[in-house]
C-alpha cells in the first residue's frame, strides 16, 4: 500500500471520462467539478453527447464524454489533450485515444473489455496494442467485478449494483488528485434522501474506487492542483443555458415585470425552458407549446400584454419562427429571441456545437427586418448577455436576437453570483396616459423607440398587428409612409451602437496579426493568442459580442494591424459579413465544421502560417 505517495504540483489538469451513455459519465464529471469548484480551482468543462438518442450499446456512436479543465490560475477552456481519461468500455478507448496527452493516465473498466466489446468497438484485438498505448500509464481496473464485491451484501439487484461503477472510478480520479469525498457524499444524501440504502452503495462504491487507488502504485505520484487567486465573492458552477435563463430572471425584476417564455422544446435550448419554468416562485408564466410557431407567437402575446417575453430555441426551430419575428419587428414589441446553435443543417448533429445560424439571424426575414443580434461568449457571461439583451429589447422597443451555442449551453465555470442592485437600471419606455392625443408609433428623440402601451389601459387604445402603420396606428398603404417607417424602424437598430461598448483588444493595439471572433469560441482565441505572444508573436485578439448594430471603433481598431484572420465554428459567414461593412480590409479566415470547438493547438498552428505568409 502506498501509504506515503509522492505528491506533485501542476498547475492544470484535464481529465475525460467516457464511456456508454449509460454509464452516468455527465454525472461523474459534474460531481468532480463541483468538487473542484469547492475546492477554489477556476475549470472550465465541454459534456460531449452523443447524438443519436439510443445508439446500440458498445459502440462509439453510443460514447458519452465530459471534460474537465482545472487549474490554479485563469482556465478559458475545457483543454485541448486530457491528462487523465477514464474509459468504460472498449467504445470510449476508440473515441478518445487520440486526444490523451503523450504519457498520460488512461484508467479502464478491463470487465468491459470482453470479446463481443472489442469487436462492437472496431477493434480487431487488443485496443491497448492497436492504439499503441505502450507509452501510456494504463490502469486495466476490474472495475465491475470490484463493485459486485463491495455490495455483495447491500440486497440490491445487479443492474442498480452495476450503476454505481461509475462511482468507482470517480473514487480513483478523486485519490489521484488529492480531492475529499464529503462533497460528492452529501450530494448522495440529498439526491437519494428517500432511498437512502441507494446512497449508501454509491458512498460504499465511491468509497473502494478511492482505497482501490490508494493500494496500486500505478497511480502514485498524487498530483495537487492548489485553489486559483479570484476575486472575493461568492461563487457556483454555472452553465451557459442556466446562466442564460437566470440573467433573464433578472432582467424582470430589474425592470419591475412578469418573465413570460413561450418555447418547444429542441436540444440544445430546452434548459433555458426548464430553467425558467421552474421558477414560479419569481413569477414566472411558462409555455410548452406544441410548436417552434405557437411558442413565439405567444411570446409576441405575452409582450404587447407587458411581460418580459422570451422564447428560446435552436437552428431549425429559427427558421420555423422567422415569420412571426418580422411580426414582431413590424410591430415594435420587445421580445428576446435565443437561438443555442448546433451543427446543421436541418437536423445535423443535434447535440454538437457550430456557429453557422450568423446569416440567419441578421437577414433570414422578409422584407426589411432589422433587430439587435447579440452573441454570449462563455457559460457564465451568458448572464449578462440574456440581461443585456432584456435590457435593449425593452429600452429600444425592438427584438433581440441572442446566440449561444451548444458548447456554452452544456459547459459550466465558476461564476462570482452579481448583487442585484449593481446590475444596470433597465427603463421600459410606458406610455403616458396624459400625452393627448396617444400617439403609439410617435417616437422617442433619444432612442427613436415608440412607447410601450399596455391593453386595458384607458386613453391608450390602439392597432397593432403585420400591416404597415401610420404614426396614429391606421393601416396604411400610402408608399411614402412605408419608406418612412421602413427607415424609422432601420435607424432605430442602428441607434442602439451609441449605447453599447467600444470593441477592445486583448494584447497591444497594434501588430502583425489581430485574431479576430464572435461568441462561444473566445476562451479558445484568447488561450491560442496569449500562447503566440509568450512565443514572441506580435498578435491580438478581438472578439465580437455585439453583432448587429458593430460597435462604433471597429474601422479603427482594423486599421492598427497587418493582417486580419477571423476564427469561427462555420465556413466563414463572420468574414464575409466583415466583409460587406468594412470592404476596405484582407480577411484571413479559420474554419472548423466537425461539431467540435476549436483545440488552442490548430489556432495557433494556422496563425503562424498566416505569419509566415509573404
Amino acid at each position: 500500500m502506498a501509504k506515503n505517495p509522492q505528491v506533485i504540483k501542476r498547475e492544470e489538469v484535464v481529465i475525460r471520462f467516457s464511456g456508454d451513455s449509460g454509464d452516468g459519465m455527465q454525472l461523474t464529471g459534474t460531481l468532480f467539478s463541483d468538487t473542484a469548484a469547492l475546492f477554489g480551482n477556476d475549470l472550465s468543462t465541454f459534456p460531449d453527447y452523443p447524438a443519436e438518442i439510443r445508439a446500440p450499446q458498445g459502440t462509439v456512436g453510443g460514447v458519452s464524454g465530459f471534460q474537465v479543465h482545472v487549474g490554479h490560475s485563469e482556465i478559458n477552456t475545457p483543454g485541448d489533450y486530457t491528462d487523465v481519461l477514464v474509459a468504460m468500455n472498449p467504445a470510449a478507448v476508440k473515441a478518445n485515444a487520440r486526444w490523451v496527452k503523450p504519457g498520460g493516465i488512461i484508467i479502464f473498466d478491463k470487465d468491459n473489455f470482453t470479446d463481443k466489446n472489442i469487436e462492437k468497438a472496431g477493434y480487431k484485438g487488443d485496443p491497448v496494442i492497436e492504439e499503441k498505448l505502450d507509452s501510456f500509464n494504463v490502469i486495466d481496473a476490474p472495475i465491475s467485478s470490484m463493485v459486485k464485491e463491495a455490495l455483495k451484501d447491500f440486497g440490491l439487484d445487479p443492474k442498480s449494483v452495476l450503476r454505481t461503477k461509475n462511482m468507482f472510478a470517480l473514487g480513483m480520479v478523486y485519490w489521484l488528485f488529492d480531492r475529499k469525498l464529503k462533497y460528492t457524499e452529501q450530494y448522495f444524501d440529498k439526491k437519494f434522501i428517500k432511498k437512502p440504502e441507494i446512497a449508501q452503495a454509491n458512498k460504499v462504491a465511491l468509497r473502494a474506487g478511492y482505497y482501490y487507488a490508494e493500494t496500486i502504485e500505478a497511480l502514485n505520484p498524487v498530483i495537487k492542483i492548489e485553489p486559483a487567486p479570484i476575486q472575493k465573492g461568492t461563487y457556483r458552477n454555472i452553465c451557459g443555458n442556466t446562466a442564460t435563463a437566470w440573467g433573464l430572471l433578472a432582467a424582470a425584476e430589474r425592470a419591475g415585470l412578469r418573465a413570460f417564455i413561450g418555447s418547444y422544446p429542441i436540444t440544445p435550448a430546452t434548459g433555458i425552458l426548464e430553467d425558467m419554468a421552474a421558477r414560479k416562485d419569481l413569477g414566472v408564466k411558462s409555455f410548452q407549446a406544441e410548436d417552434e410557431i405557437a411558442g413565439i407567437c405567444t411570446s409576441i402575446g405575452a409582450s404587447f400584454a407587458g411581460n418580459l417575453a422570451v422564447t428560446s430555441t435552436s437552428g431549425p426551430g429559427m427558421a420555423l419562427k422567422s415569420e412571426a419575428i418580422g411580426l414582431a419587428v413590424m410591430a415594435e414589441l420587445p421580445l428576446v429571441i435565443i437561438n443555442v446553435q448546433r451543427a446543421g443543417p436541418s437536423t445535423g448533429l443535434p447535440t454538437k456545437t457550430e456557429q453557422a445560424d450568423l446569416m440567419q439571424a441578421l437577414y433570414g426575414r422578409n422584407g426589411e427586418c432589422p433587430l439587435v443580434v447579440i452573441a454570449a461568449s462563455t457559460p457564465s457571461d451568458c448572464f449578462h448577455f440574456a440581461y443585456e439583451a432584456a435590457k435593449i429589447a425593452l429600452e429600444h422597443m425592438t427584438p433581440v436576437l441572442l446566440l449561444t451555442d451548444s458548447y456554452l449551453a452544456n459547459s459550466s465555470e465558476p461564476w462570482r453570483i452579481p448583487v442585484m442592485k449593481d446590475l444596470p437600471e433597465i427603463k421600459p419606455p410606458f406610455a403616458d396616459t396624459n400625452d393627448k392625443p396617444f400617439l403609439p408609433y410617435k417616437r422617442d428623440c433619444e432612442t427613436l423607440a415608440r412607447s410601450w402601451a399596455l391593453p386595458g389601459t384607458p386613453g391608450l387604445e390602439h392597432r397593432i398587428g403585420g400591416l404597415e402603420k401610420t404614426m396614429k396606428g391606421t393601416v396604411s398603404y400610402i408608399p411614402e409612409n412605408h419608406e418612412m417607417m421602413v427607415n424609422f424602424r432601420a435607424e432605430k437598430v442602428a441607434k442602439v451602437a451609441e449605447k453599447i461598448p467600444d470593441l477592445k483588444v486583448y494584447g497591444k493595439e497594434s501588430g502583425d496579426l489581430l485574431v479576430v471572433g464572435w461568441g462561444g469560441s473566445r476562451g479558445y482565441l484568447i488561450t491560442a493568442v496569449k500562447e503566440l505572444q509568450a512565443e514572441g508573436y506580435k498578435v491580438s485578439q478581438a472578439h465580437f459580442n455585439y453583432i448587429f448594430p458593430m460597435p462604433k471603433n471597429v474601422r479603427e481598431v482594423f486599421s492598427k494591424y497587418k493582417k486580419i484572420v477571423v476564427a469561427e465554428l462555420n465556413l466563414g459567414q463572420f468574414a464575409d459579413y466583415l466583409r460587406i461593412k468594412y470592404q476596405e480590409f484582407t480577411y484571413h479566415q479559420i474554419n472548423k465544421v466537425q461539431g467540435l470547438p476549436f483545440t488552442i493547438g490548430e489556432i495557433k498552428e494556422k496563425c503562424i502560417k498566416i505569419l509566415e505568409e509573404k
